[in-house]
């Protein structure tokens, strides 16, 4: 017969499947018999009710790379802020999660280790509003991250041991519901409608580097890291800089 220790360790595992099953239930639901338009902002809203420890949250979605993913969804202007900082500079929470295909947690920003981790990000996040950053991979096909779960604390401190539980089952639900959705999404030529209006920043952003490419004869990844350079420099963000070279204010030739 198996002893206390084994009914407890069973006991534990099974109330996390009814947890997760739960969340994931309550997520699908939140966006189900919606128009694409509208399923970003309510996945959005459903996570916030099931993690209120936090002060906000994003869910970023991966491309083929992290140049072309997208952001699916943000809780507030923070949220979207901390998102596009990290886009913009290429380091940060979201960044290294996706790396080490594995949660990355800072929780404060404003001083040693966190800071010197990411001595770019850290300022750039402090100023916006963001004192701690939690960051959690959506576990893809063949060990690729579908994409992150991006938590934020405007306040520095570590997030209790229940609530690292429950982000980390939140996590495991928003990949079941954006894998659903992308099964149950398709447009007639294969489109995932749903996921349509949240690409039209980054759309800019691959327009922007096509465009600096044929300026100054360079890779696509040399555009790229370029467009973050001037962005940085002049304290702008890089889907700004990509609409003033779509618009010809801004001509990368003059650098």
């Amino acid at each position: 017969m198996p002893n206390d220790d084994e009914l407890s360790s069973e006991d534990a595992e099974q109330e996390t499947l009814v947890r997760r099953a739960r969340i994931a239930r309550e997520l699908i639901d939140s966006v189900r018999g919606l128009s694409p338009a509208d399923v970003p902002d309510a996945l959005c809203r459903a996570c916030m009710t099931l993690l209120p420890d936090v002060s906000g949250l994003s869910v970023f979605v991966q491309g083929k790379d992290v140049d072309t993913g997208v952001v699916l969804c943000a809780s507030d202007r923070v949220a979207a802020r901390l998102a596009e900082i990290q886009y913009t500079l290429g380091e940060g929470p979201c960044m290294e999660a996706v790396r080490l295909r594995a949660p990355v947690f800072a929780t404060d920003l404003t001083r040693a280790p966190d800071a010197r981790r990411w001595p770019l990000f850290s300022v750039q996040a402090a100023k916006a509003g963001a004192e701690a950053a939690f960051s959690i991979p959506l576990a893809g096909s063949v060990g690729q991250p579908l994409g992150t779960l991006d938590l934020y604390r405007d306040t520095a401190g570590s997030l209790s041991s229940d609530h690292v539980r429950t982000s980390l089952l939140v996590a495991d639900a928003v990949t079941l519901a954006v894998t659903a959705l992308d099964h149950t999404s398709m447009g007639p030529e294969g489109v995932v409608t749903w996921l349509e209006g949240v690409e039209s920043d980054r759309e800019e952003i691959h327009q922007a580097t096509g465009m600096i490419m044929v300026q100054l004869g360079v890779t696509a990844a040399e555009a790229v890291l370029r467009l973050r350079a001037r962005a940085f420099a002049q304290s702008r963000t890089s889907t700004e800089i990509a609409r003033a070279v779509i618009d010809r204010t801004t001509d990368m030739r003059l650098d």
